[in-house]
């Protein structure tokens, strides 16, 4: 999972409320950003150079009609985000720890102040990253480390534009653009899959106005087929999910050797689906996983769940607020504020409702 995003907000002055260990982490975290603002060009001024390399500077240039088509067409509002470019040593920002007991899927949640609870942990550097797996591995936990393409620090800070963005392709750089700004608009504490769900949602509506606006019908096939495998991934993994929560309730029935072996052969047989389903697909459709065999666990397939679960839900509400969203914005606010029960009654509503329009 490549293009992951994550939530990711520099809070200075929690360190001052926190043990030694969360100093460590906040510290690493506030360099990180830290050298990413002070590393930074401004857009504008790379696009005018006559030193920026053409290729660069026509991402660049498409990053800034992608802030302007969010601004006027998805009723985002970017402010200086994504107004800096910066180059990285390596494809992603930050790696996202995700650590879910051996026998659940109910990942491990990490809290903080003013963001409340998320069931992953960035790190600026991988060897951070380890060392903090390590102790949970050590601990029973299924454990999963993934790049994150970008992240976003929800208008507390101008998130800036960088190359791990502009080594997409134009679409999917766009798509992305897209995600971190819907994470202004709405954050609820200690629900991650209802954060990524509706940021996913946001992605992939946006992408369907911006192709169709730019009259893009091969970029926008394509964008339809990789949205199509997504889906059929999410059905393949949702299917597996529901059969490893019948297993896990059986323990104390079932010995724990007992338990490992049928969950390795549920993870067996996703592996042999989701090969399957790449395989009766034409071109060189890459999977959500990347290409199998796939090291599933339950802290990778938990993640997965958690940009996905809600995505058809929110795209329904959209639906409904006819596509005009900053009404549809006021919706997702008002699902919000709801009780955790009932705001995933309705969540399971508008999934139900939903019905594909392309």
């Amino acid at each position: 999972m490549k293009q992951l995003s994550q939530i990711y907000t520099v809070l200075l002055l929690v360190t001052l409320l926190s043990g030694c260990s969360t100093i460590s982490y906040y510290t690493q975290a506030i360099h990180g950003h830290l050298a990413l603002t002070i590393a930074g060009k401004p857009v504008d001024t790379l696009i005018a150079s006559e030193d920026t390399p053409p290729e660069l500077r026509d991402k660049l240039m498409l990053s800034r009609q992608a802030l302007l088509f969010a601004s006027d067409r998805l009723g985002l509002s970017p402010g200086d985000a994504f107004t800096n470019y910066v180059v990285l040593e390596h494809p992603w920002v930050v790696v996202n720890l995700v650590a879910v007991p051996e026998f659940s899927l109910q990942p491990h949640q990490w809290c903080y102040p003013v963001l409340g609870c998320q069931a992953y942990r960035g790190y600026f550097h991988l060897e951070d990253a380890r060392k903090e797996e390590q102790t949970y591995r050590t601990n029973g936990y299924d454990t999963f480390i993934g790049g994150v393409t970008a992240y976003s620090t929800l208008g507390w800070f101008d998130d800036p534009l960088h190359s791990g963005f502009t080594s997409l392709a134009d679409d999917r750089m766009v798509a992305l653009m897209f995600h971190e700004l819907a994470h202004q608009v709405i954050y609820i504490k200690g629900d991650t899959a209802f954060n990524e769900s509706f940021a996913t949602a946001v992605e992939l509506e946006g992408l369907r106005l911006w192709l169709d606006q730019r009259g893009d019908p091969a970029a926008f096939i394509q964008a339809l087929e990789q949205l199509e495998l997504r889906n059929s991934t999410h059905a393949l993994v949702a299917a597996t999910s529901a059969e490893l929560e019948q297993l896990y309730q059986r323990q104390g029935v079932l010995t724990e050797n007992r338990l490992r072996e049928r969950k390795q052969r549920l993870f067996d047989q996703l592996n042999t689906s989701y090969e399957q389903l790449l395989a009766n697909r034409s071109g060189n459709n890459i999977g959500p996983f990347g290409h199998p065999p796939v090291a599933f666990n339950n802290a990778r397939i938990a993640l997965f769940s958690q940009y996905n679960q809600h995505v058809p839900a929110f795209r329904q509400l959209l639906k409904q607020s006819g596509y005009d969203f900053p009404t549809f914005y006021d919706a997702v606010e008002t699902l919000s504020e709801k009780p955790d029960t009932q705001r995933q009654q309705s969540l399971e509503v508008l999934s139900e409702r939903f019905e594909k329009h392309f």
